[in-house]
């Protein structure tokens, strides 16, 4: 880690200097926003996002910031290693299947019309791995990871990864079922009948914000928007519908309805920074994890255009990586500026770092740069940027497995064995006078292909990339080199018109009560839960608020281990341990002390195949409040 001095020197030129206590950290993840997607950069004149707006007049706005793959998992992980995924070996989003692979390895199969065969991926974030939750705790900070992760489930979540707090602990690719509730999250109840994700995302972040006004923090706030699936609020549907232009490339009245719900969420928690008096010491970057989607089929168009960049989600062009960004610390980074150094993911740890002088651990490796230098407003060349994504999603403007440099104006991207014999293929383009990417410069310009080339190979081999081979089953015949780029839309039933839900009790007889990793029976107001899978319990909201003494009465042939554990909003889950004896009825009574709500209650009973019968719980509040289930 370079020295902090000198670059405070940088920014001293403008700022009255470093505050005197720690700067809290508040990192906004956008999912699949595009760059097109905002009012920052003067192309879109359909979707609204004035907070957005809001924070750029506070700070920073960049024109090139890029994420280290076009798709989701990967640039995550890039974000909070620091590591370009051609070194994580996370290259595709499949941190939410059940396989769990820690190592990247060569392909083996690959369809006959294929030149090359693709990695097969990582699909955890690896412990090994420090992240910059873990460099921030180890420093003081009070760390809460709010929203999507797409990491991996327990145990490669946030919380066995730095973060203290992990809401709504979903390991999966988007938002449970919808954005407005009914949802399907476990264990994660909305508030209200209607109530849409991002709005709740933003309260449960605001009692983080609150709950911690007095330290140093770290807010990872990784939205759910504006990912599929696509609904929104019927009422912003209906708005957006009247002023949709059928001759715009940006038309979807859901997706609009989306983007102004994200930025939302972005007002809340700016508004709440403000009223804690906390904007002046607290870092806002404010990201997106990729481009935006051109694949999918929403209102009868694409969700979004990323005009004028070519291509979007899953595609090595503009579209796909080129991203909005913007970095507000008042009093350090210039109000309302703007800067054209190119930014990529995989920048953001190594800069925070160096914002709050702190080390690197031993032995610890960036591909990253920090960018301090230009939040001081001060010419900032990184050198060469690579995006890495060895895999070919039928998209539009899809590219074969490949990897691409960027160098000053220039990108290079190199196809893997897209040539003949073997050999790789190559596309040059020269961005400041071709931002769209329509002149392929590459047969013209060998000397400069060879020059970016020799870059790319260093790259892979200083990160020990796992590379695409060329497929030994390849049947000339049966290759359509006119098909590439030629994707696939998507087409799903639009999900903006709701229905009335007519789905029955989920779990009759439970009274409210939900049952997980484990078989039950009601009979006669005595429920009886069987089980021999990991974690068996009954989970519900209660709406009580601590301290509070739980009351069970329990009875199980074999006796064991049980918990109660909670969640207390915007808080860390917390556990209780109890234990049943072996025999006949007995009354377990359990003191939560805990100020506020309790959010939502679980019952953990012992993983056995003989039976744990539960006659009634009871909860009694210190208010006086008493909620009991006789089921």
């Amino acid at each position: 880690m370079k020295s902090f001095l000198p670059l405070l020197t940088l920014l001293s030129a403008f700022s009255p200097g470093l505050a005197a206590t720690q700067p809290n950290i508040l990192f906004i993840l956008a999912d699949d926003l595009g760059w097109a997607d905002t009012s920052l950069y003067g192309h879109t004149k359909f979707y609204k996002t004035p907070n957005i707006e809001r924070l750029a007049k506070r700070g920073m706005t960049f024109t090139r910031a890029y994420t280290a793959s076009p798709l989701c998992s990967p640039t995550r992980s890039s974000i909070l290693t620091g590591l370009n995924p051609a070194r994580s070996g996370i290259t595709s989003p499949n941190c939410h299947l059940p396989q769990v692979i820690l190592k990247a390895s060569t392909g083996t199969k690959g369809a006959p019309n294929k030149k090359s065969i693709g990695p097969t991926s990582v699909s955890r974030l690896d412990t090994k791995h420090r992240t910059l939750a873990e460099a921030l705790r180890d420093a003081g900070y009070a760390t809460g990871h709010f929203g999507k992760w797409h990491l991996g489930k327990t145990p490669y979540s946030p919380l066995e990864h730095g973060f203290d707090v992990d809401v709504p602990h979903w390991p999966g690719p988007g938002p449970a079922g919808s954005y407005v509730a009914p949802w399907k999250f476990p264990d994660f109840d909305p508030d209200t009948p209607d109530e849409h994700i991002e709005d709740r995302m933003a309260k449960e972040a605001v009692s983080f914000l609150e709950q911690h006004r007095d330290k140093p923090f770290f807010l990872n706030y990784w939205m759910f928007s504006v990912h599929a699936p696509f609904d929104a609020k019927k009422s912003l549907i209906d708005k957006y519908r009247q002023s949709a232009d059928p001759k715009d490339p940006q038309r979807s009245p859901t997706y609009a309805a989306m983007v102004e719900s994200m930025d939302d969420a972005v007002g809340t928690l700016m508004d709440t920074l403000d009223r804690l008096g906390l904007t002046e010491n607290t870092i806002v970057i404010f990201f997106s994890d990729n481009g935006g989607n051109m694949y999918n089929e929403v209102d009868g168009t694409t969700p979004t255009s990323n005009a004028p960049l070519r291509g979007g989600k899953a595609s090595m062009y503009e579209g796909g990586i080129r991203v909005p960004m913007v970095v507000s610390w008042p009093g350090h980074v210039k109000p309302g500026t703007r800067s054209d150094s190119r930014i990529h993911s995989d920048d953001f740890h190594p800069t925070l770092l160096d914002l709050l002088n702190l080390e690197a651990a031993d032995g610890q490796l960036f591909d990253g740069v920090s960018f301090l230098p230009a939040l001081a407003g001060r010419p900032h060349d990184r050198g060469p940027s690579f995006t890495y994504f060895p895999h070919d999603p039928p998209v539009p403007d899809w590219i074969p497995p490949s990897v691409s440099v960027h160098d000053g104006d220039w990108k290079l991207i190199r196809i893997f064995h897209g040539g003949e014999a073997g050999a790789h293929r190559w596309k040059l383009f020269n961005l400041a006078s071709d931002i769209g990417e329509q002149n392929d410069l590459a047969t013209r310009q060998p000397g400069r292909v060879k020059q970016m080339d020799a870059l790319i190979e260093a790259f892979l081999n200083r990160t020990g990339a796992v590379r695409p081979v060329a497929n030994p089953k390849f049947n000339p015949a049966l290759h359509r080199p006119e098909q590439e780029g030629v994707g696939k839309i998507r087409s799903k039933p639009n999900q903006e018109a709701k229905k009335p839900s007519t789905k029955t009790e989920e779990f009759p007889g439970l009274e409210g009560w939900k049952a997980r990793h484990t078989k039950y029976s009601v009979k006669n107001g005595i429920v009886r839960l069987t089980s021999d899978e990991t974690a068996p319990y009954l989970g519900v909201a209660p709406g009580v608020t601590g301290p509070t003494t739980a009351v069970l009465r329990v009875r199980g042939a074999e006796g064991g281990d049980g918990q109660i554990r909670f969640h207390p909003p915007g808080a860390a889950v917390r556990s209780i341990p109890f234990k049943i004896e072996p025999g006949d009825w007995r009354d377990i009574s359990i003191d939560i002390e805990t100020k506020g709500p309790l959010g939502i209650f679980q019952i953990h009973v012992p993983a056995k195949l003989a039976p744990v019968e539960i006659d009634h719980v009871e909860l009694r509040s210190a208010n006086g409040k008493t909620r009991r289930w006789d089921f």
